[in-house]
């Protein structure tokens, strides 16, 4: 299976930027009293016109088996509560998240716009024309599989096959839902460590529980929520500047 290589984590982004004084100024225009603004179809941040950026925007399809924590991780991304109990998600749902990023080779900062796109296994199953449109024209498929669940994690080179076809371009990512229930883990470090070796496909991790909460169940503060999302979205954001590195020419492939 040809895959296109894959930057090294930071190796073209500054993964804490916006935890310091200039990335905190433009974290603001994505939060709301200290929690993540939800965007309309037709909104986009404003900042100052002394803070200058870009806009990137990309459409990323999520796909998994059912109950393995698709609309989970999207909740955590976008800033939602996570649900806490599992509904699958009827017919195709989407979702906006900005995120903003300073690459190392730019003075001016980039804000990502990602687009969620979801889709209930019995949906995908029962209408042909449905996976066609989540993939179309999208920039990266993220292929779920949960710690807790290793019958998902050995089907993923399956699900990829599935879902895409060789001469299909879109950047695949693999991420583990659910890595905080360690006590009931089914698949190992080592398990990770030959999938990635084997498939040359970068896997990242995350917890499917919500962020601290204060006794009356409201977050204790939206910026702690960035904890689990943060890496995930930094990460998303490096693979995709990367294919537009070296589509643009700006970078070899084998980098």
């Amino acid at each position: 299976m040809h895959q296109a290589s894959f930057p090294k984590p930071g190796s073209l982004i500054i993964p804490d930027w916006h935890q310091n004084a200039e990335g905190g100024e433009y974290l603001s225009c994505i939060l709301r009293k200290r929690k993540r603004r939800m965007f309309g179809l037709i909104e986009q941040p404003v900042l100052p016109p002394q803070l200058p950026f870009d806009i990137a925007s990309y459409k990323i399809f999520v796909c998994g088996k059912s109950g393995v924590g698709k609309t989970a991780l999207i909740s955590k991304l976008c800033g939602l509560e996570v649900p806490s109990v599992h509904h699958e998600t009827t017919g195709i749902q989407t979702s906006r998240v900005y995120w903003p990023v300073r690459p190392r080779d730019s003075q001016r900062p980039v804000i990502f716009c990602f687009q969620l796109w979801d889709c209930g296994e019995s949906a995908l199953k029962k209408f042909d024309h449905i996976l066609l449109a989540c993939k179309e024209k999208a920039d990266a498929v993220l292929f779920l599989f949960s710690f807790t669940d290793r019958s998902s994690f050995e089907d993923v080179p399956a699900l990829i096959s599935r879902t895409l076809s060789q001469d299909e371009d879109p950047a695949r990512v693999v991420i583990g839902t659910r890595f905080d229930q360690f006590m009931h883990t089914d698949v190992t470090d080592q398990d990770v460590g030959l999938f990635q070796q084997t498939w040359q496909l970068p896997v990242m991790r995350v917890r499917s529980v919500n962020g601290p909460r204060l006794s009356d169940g409201i977050s204790l503060d939206g910026r702690i929520e960035l904890l689990d999302a943060a890496p995930v979205l930094n990460g998303l954001a490096e693979i995709l500047w990367h294919r537009d590195q070296i589509t643009a020419g700006l970078l070899a492939s084998d980098v």
